[in-house]
């Protein structure tokens, strides 16, 4: 049983007085466990407030006494942002009672939406209401809007509409002294000084705790298009994004490149994913193409397929010729993180690099493991962004369990392979818990030291997620 600091029980008692009994929740693994079993951490309780001034109360409470607070959203974090296994057990914040849509403009084409609120439900509001909330991940149906947020998260969707970032117009916080921010604006243009609201997306509950956000909501594609085509390399993926940039523009809503590795991975674990080659060709890509003017969609993916074939850029391909079929080229695809788990990954990397490096990045990776031994490599990811998902597994017939102290090494020649290439060890995931060394090795001294002065300005008493991103000092 987790030992309760004195500090902890007067918060408890405190709060036991001014919140009402329905926001204590019992104290289950499901709070303390992140997916992978990475981390497993300690809290002396869980509160989950169903107002913003339910959370500002908890939060000043804990900054009178000292008491770290750590935010929890989905849980569905994989860099250990959400569990806190050293120093003081801390309370746990859960955002899980605040779920409320607040509003939806049409016109406007803004939702304002509680942190809590699980991302499928606002996408389902945004269709609803004939328009499109375009963030989508594996994690869509428990992940939650507020860590979305906090942790600027990316999915398939980068390419055409941005980060979390991108999609946020403002939010409600409660600041790390227990002050509540009311910024939930919307508007498009605001030069008032620093953006708050920035600095608080991707900041992993460091800086505060998102209560609420205004996010921005797209038309809807009147057509969509999906395919999945052959490819001999991931040079030939890289121009065939440029060749289909210069065919329809913006109008791609996604585009993944898929490795042979991954696809084995699948037919071992999950057989029941259908795929559409007799046999995994050793890379492919799926695209996506949304029009919301004129044109046909399929047709723009069968003139595309025309004119990258004559410049051996694709050699086989599959246009899906009905929703069913849509469904099914991603469920292939959105099936890898499951496969991958079940497999059982040696060490995984989410990794960006500039677009152009991207060919000689997973070239030069490959020869790198190789000279670690006899691993395998899944890469696999959100081409038109940069981001790859390069994990690492045992030899075939062998459990990474035997591999297990080979990790670190592996992962070090990784993330010093990205940093040669100027890239970023963290695409979509953030810092967490798991990179904080990375990012005090690769990352810049001078932002670095802007970075622990504005977490020193705005939680001096250092309560809020202490050990996340910047190790506690």
């Amino acid at each position: 049983m987790t030992d309760i600091s004195p500090a902890a029980r007067q918060v408890l008692d405190r709060l036991n007085r001014t919140l009402p009994k329905a926001a204590f929740r019992p104290l289950g693994p499901a709070y303390l466990e992140e997916p992978r079993g990475a981390y497993i951490g300690h809290a002396c309780a869980v509160v989950a407030p169903d107002t913003v001034e339910g959370v500002a109360e908890v939060v000043r409470a804990a900054a009178d006494l000292s008491v770290p607070v750590v935010p929890y959203g989905g849980g569905t974090g994989l860099v250990g942002g959400q569990v806190m296994a050293d120093g003081p057990a801390p309370l746990l914040l859960s955002l899980e009672r605040m779920t409320a849509i607040r509003s939806l403009d049409v016109p406007s084409g803004v939702l304002v939406a509680e942190a809590g609120a699980i991302l499928q439900d606002v996408q389902d509001a945004a269709r609803d209401a004939g328009l499109l909330f375009p963030l989508s991940l594996a994690a869509q149906g428990s992940c939650r809007i507020g860590g979305n947020l906090a942790t600027n998260a990316g999915g398939v969707n980068v390419l055409r509409y941005g980060n979390a970032r991108d999609l946020c117009l403002g939010l409600e916080a409660v600041l790390p002294d227990g002050s509540i921010w009311h910024g939930l604006s919307a508007l498009r243009k605001d030069n008032t000084g620093y953006d708050l609201r920035n600095l608080l997306i991707g900041s992993e509950g460091t800086l505060g705790v998102i209560t609420a956000a205004s996010l921005r909501l797209f038309p809807k594609p009147r057509a969509e298009a999906t395919a999945i085509f052959v490819v001999p390399d991931p040079q030939a993926a890289l121009n065939l994004l440029a060749l289909t940039r210069a065919e329809v523009g913006e109008a791609i809503s996604a585009f993944e490149l898929m490795s042979q590795q991954g696809l084995e991975f699948l037919a071992e674990t999950m057989p029941q994913v259908r795929q559409p080659f007799d046999a995994p060709p050793a890379w492919s890509v799926l695209v996506e193409l949304g029009f919301t003017g004129p044109g046909d969609p399929e047709e723009a993916l069968a003139t595309i397929f025309e004119a990258a074939f004559e410049r051996d850029l694709v050699s086989d391909g599959r246009i899906a010729l009905s929703d069913g079929q849509r469904a099914e080229f991603w469920t292939l695809r959105e099936s890898i993180p499951e496969a991958n788990k079940k497999i059982g990954a040696i060490s995984s990397h989410d990794v960006s690099v500039p677009l152009a490096a991207l060919p000689d990045f997973i070239a030069r990776g490959d020869e790198v493991i190789a000279a670690l031994g006899p691993f395998r490599v899944n890469c696999f990811g959100h081409l038109g962004d940069g981001n790859l998902h390069y994990n690492v597994f045992p030899p075939m017939g062998e459990a990474r369990e035997t591999y297990k102290d080979r990790k670190g090494a592996i992962m070090r020649a990784v993330h010093d392979l990205v940093h040669e290439f100027d890239g970023s060890v963290s695409a979509e995931h953030g810092i967490g818990r798991l990179k904080v060394d990375d990012l005090q090795r690769y990352g810049d001294p001078a932002r670095l030291a802007a970075l622990r002065a504005i977490k020193r300005a705005l939680d001096p008493r250092g309560i809020m997620n202490p050990g996340a991103v910047l190790a506690a000092e």
